[in-house]
């Protein structure tokens, strides 16, 4: 059994933290789930200009270049920069904004060119580590993390779902996970207990339905699910037992079936009224007639923010977080994360000084100080749960403490060579069933055939 993840995005600098895809709720633009989870920055050069972090560097010190995005508008980079050189005297880090609309794009062409002398990489998601590993372009830290006696199992098994070959290129210092939000003053009004950590989801299905209200003009919505597919299709990875990218979704129709019920008994809001008129999911919940909604972490700074400014009223103030509805059988707490990590560069100057600021901010003591920053960081410590539980604006009730407390964490896409046009299969097979362009039976089966052809390439 993979141990504990822990993960919880709280900003302490709230307003440079503009969550992209996650912001405040005029129009979805398309950003995935993973998408979201990866860029909790504004996007302070998205044009993909490279720009140089300033280092003043004395006679004898060595510099280590290190690949990042958004600079300005990120808060944990300088913090984990200052720690870092202050344990380690003679070593100074120097960053360089590749931007971040195309980051890994212009990663892998600085990677792959002649003279590249990154000696550490950011890696934004999944699809961008399979192709850079595939090109080669990046160091094994099997030996270095051997050499140093590292513990994978404090990373709650995320290290085996982006090993390639064997082989582990990168590192995670950073992760979001999925939770379920929910609007105490909606239980309240309703006289309903609130959700706990361990709910199956007949028992959340039960609990959405108590709390809903379908007279015209007094709507109270018990669940609410964005439209993502990852917002329905990941319930049913949680076991362990299946993929979202092996070509069979045959598991996916118990879910299918349990939302499109609640979609035509008006527990939920319409998926095609929603794509039409683009709400956002942090739209959605601010309206404050929303119960649960199940979303990642990292909405959690800008309800937050949102709540301290009053941009969001009253009715959404009294909130909480539980661990994510499961299957029976499942383990309470079992959960899905996007992950950002650290890689080395085949061609970097300095490779065991970059080991050595690849260990710190990927491990506990980074881990300490990304969490400070109100950052999720990738590991459980116990400074980490404290200062997250106890930061300003958090919710203060035992529940939602204990959420941040997960158990197997499965990545939303898995490393994998053809995940991207699996997800473009994937994606079409959740709008035709969601809008009943298909029945499930239909969908499911178009996934199946869709994505098998891909894989038989």
């Amino acid at each position: 059994m993979k141990k504990r993840l822990l993960g919880l995005t709280l900003a302490c600098t709230m307003t440079a933290m503009s969550l992209a895809g996650c912001g405040g709720g005029g129009s979805d633009s398309g950003t995935t789930a993973a998408e979201a989870g990866a860029e909790t920055t504004a996007p302070a050069n998205a044009g993909g200009e490279t720009t140089a972090a300033s280092v003043q560097a004395a006679e004898g010190d060595t510099v280590l270049k290190w690949a990042v995005w958004d600079i300005s508008s990120t808060v944990y980079y300088q913090p984990l920069i200052d720690a870092f050189e202050a344990a380690n005297p003679g070593v100074k880090i120097e960053m360089v904004d590749l931007g971040s609309a195309d980051y890994q794009t212009v990663l892998a062409t600085e990677l792959t060119g002649s003279g590249s002398d990154f000696d550490i990489a950011t890696i934004k998601d999944v699809p961008g580590y399979t192709t850079l590993v595939n090109k080669g372009v990046l160091e094994s830290l099997d030996d270095y993390i051997a050499k140093d006696s590292i513990d994978l199992s404090q990373y709650g098994g995320i290290t085996d779902q982006v090993t390639v070959d064997g082989k582990l290129y990168e590192l995670p210092f950073r992760s979001d996970f999925w939770v379920l939000f929910y609007n105490k003053n909606v239980f309240d009004n309703a006289g309903v207990s609130y959700p706990t950590n361990d709910m199956t989801f007949e028992q959340y299905d039960q609990l959405a339905r108590s709390v809903t209200n379908t007279e015209p003009g007094q709507e109270v919505y018990g669940a609410h699910y964005h439209t993502w597919r990852s917002a329905v299709q990941l319930f049913g990875i949680l076991d362990g037992k299946n993929s979202i990218v092996d070509g069979s979704y045959d598991f996916l129709k118990p879910y299918y079936e349990m939302i499109l019920k609640q979609q035509e008994d008006g527990v939920c809001q319409d998926y095609a009224t929603l794509k039409t008129s683009s709400l956002h999911y942090s739209g959605a919940f601010a309206q404050g007639n929303v119960a649960m909604m199940n979303m990642g972490s990292w909405f959690i700074p800008t309800l937050i923010e949102k709540i301290k400014t009053g941009e969001y009223g009253e009715e959404v103030a009294n909130w909480g977080i539980v661990k994510y509805p499961h299957a029976e059988g499942v383990e309470p707490g079992s959960t899905l994360a996007t992950i950002t990590c650290l890689s080395i560069p085949t061609s970097a100057p300095h490779k065991d000084l970059a080991w050595n600021f690849v260990k710190f901010v990927c491990g506990t003591e980074g881990a300490e100080v990304v969490a400070k920053t109100g950052t999720i960081p990738a590991i459980t410590t116990d400074a980490v749960v404290s200062a997250i539980s106890g930061m300003e604006g958090f919710p203060d009730d035992d529940a939602s403490a204990e959420a941040l407390k997960t158990a197997n964490t499965y990545l939303e896409m898995p490393v994998h060579a053809k995940s991207s046009e699996i997800e473009t299969v994937l994606n079409e097979g959740h709008d035709n069933i969601m809008t009943e362009g298909s029945t499930i039976d239909e969908g499911i089966e178009e996934m199946n055939e869709g994505v098998q052809a891909i894989l038989g390439q």
